[in-house]
Order: structure tokens, then sequence, then C-alpha cells
């Protein structure tokens, strides 16, 4: 048995990174390298079920990607609905369930309105989770739950003395997800970008060098096998 398959992370976050790049180096428009991607996802889905992986949390879209070009916004925001018509039937085929973190209000509302039609058909599933960050940053979710406690304690529901690290977590958008053992960033660079700011802090961090419309089964399989030899400790010492 491999390691991969003696110590697989039970969740795993991703920083798609690479789809404009792809494109860049092809020739095409930024939207190819973003369709293309798509096609990365539903690979990973694929690997993550069969190694066992039963959360995965992809950063879709974040709040400073608003400021992007308007054509490639508004083709990002056609391309979840898309995407969500033609692999539903994986989520269901699966088990899955489909969750979304971020401020889903910003979103345009026919995606939205996809968005949430998926979440609501899956939302009965337990055996995995496909969490989608959507208009998410770590500051700005970081901010939504301070805003959150700060109104609670305004209501005298809350004392600030009582306020704790467990507090703050059960403010986050998916308080109950499990923080990520694993995050991976593909393309090569090596920084978190304001994802998951809060839930990272023990995680293991891996950074590929293939973009994201290549990143596929064995670049994934590699990703957890890298996983597998670190030891992690928490702040304490390592077994003898």
């Amino acid at each position: 048995m491999s390691e991969t398959e003696t110590k697989v992370p039970r969740h795993v976050a991703i920083i798609m990174d690479g789809n404009g790049r792809w494109a860049r180096d092809r020739g095409l428009p930024r939207i190819k390298g973003h369709e293309q991607g798509a096609e990365s996802v539903r690979a990973v889905m694929k690997a993550a079920r069969d190694l066992g992986v039963e959360i995965l949390t992809l950063y879709a879209f974040s709040v400073e990607n608003w400021s992007r070009p308007a054509a490639e916004v508004n083709g990002l925001m056609s391309l979840l609905p898309k995407f969500l018509g033609k692999h539903e039937h994986l989520l269901h085929e699966n088990n899955c369930r489909l969750r979304a973190i971020g401020r889903l209000g910003d979103l345009p509302p026919k995606t939205l309105a996809e968005l949430e039609r998926v979440m609501s058909a899956t939302a009965q599933y337990s055996e995995r989770q496909l969490v989608l960050a959507l208009s998410y940053g770590g500051r700005a979710e970081l901010t939504d739950a301070v805003r959150a406690i700060a109104v609670k304690v305004e209501k005298g529901e809350l004392r600030a003395g009582d306020i704790e690290t467990e507090t703050l977590t059960a403010h986050l958008y998916a308080p109950d997800l499990p923080d990520p053992d694993l995050m991976i960033r593909t393309s090569g660079e090596e920084r978190i970008s304001n994802f998951l700011l809060w839930q990272l802090s023990y995680a293991e961090l891996v950074f590929m060098p293939e973009l994201w419309p290549d990143f596929r089964e064995a670049q994934f399989e590699e990703a957890l096998s890298i996983y597998a030899k670190r030891s992690r400790r928490f702040g304490g010492l390592a077994a003898c």
C-alpha cells in the first residue's frame, strides 16, 4: 500500500492558478484558459473521490477578481452555471454535496440562482463535499465574522470577555467544516493570496509547477504523496 493510500487528507483546498497564463502562452483569450481549467476541476473531483478525500475546497473567484476586465468577469460568471449544468450528475452519482463560501450576494442573479439550485439538490448528501469559494477573500471573511460578533455584543447576546478562538470560528462562512489538512497551489507561485487565512493555520502547503489547466489526476496524486511524507505536529514535538 502506498503512502498516499495510508495517509490521506480529509480536506484539501486548492488555489487554481494559471488559467490566464495557459491561454496567453497559446495565443488564446483568457476565458479559454478558464474553460480548460474547468476540465481540471472535473478531473480533480474524480481523483479526490478515488483517493478518499472527503472535502475539496476550490478558490474559484476572489473578491479581488471583480476588478478584472468586464469581459473576463462576465465570462467567468457564465462559465459557472454551464459547469454546474454539465457536471451536476457527478455530484449525485458520488453522494457529493455542493456548497459555496464567500460574499455570494455579489454574484449575478442568474449565476446565484443556478448555484443555489444545485446546492439545494445535493444538500442531503454527506459522503463528500465540494466547496466553491466565490467572491471570497480571507480578510473579508474575518471582517464579516467580527462584524457579526460585534452585533451580538451590542445586543447584549455576547460579552466581550467571553469571546474565544471558537467564537470567531463559529462565525465563519462554513463553521462546520474541518480546517484543510492540505492546501495546493498550482502554477509555481508560492503564496496563499488571501485564501482561508484563519483555516490554513496548520495546513500543509504544497506548491505545484503546473498551470491549473494542465493539472490532472496524476498531479493531484503527486501532491497527496508529498503530503503523506510530511509530519504534522501542530506546535508539538514529533513522535519518537
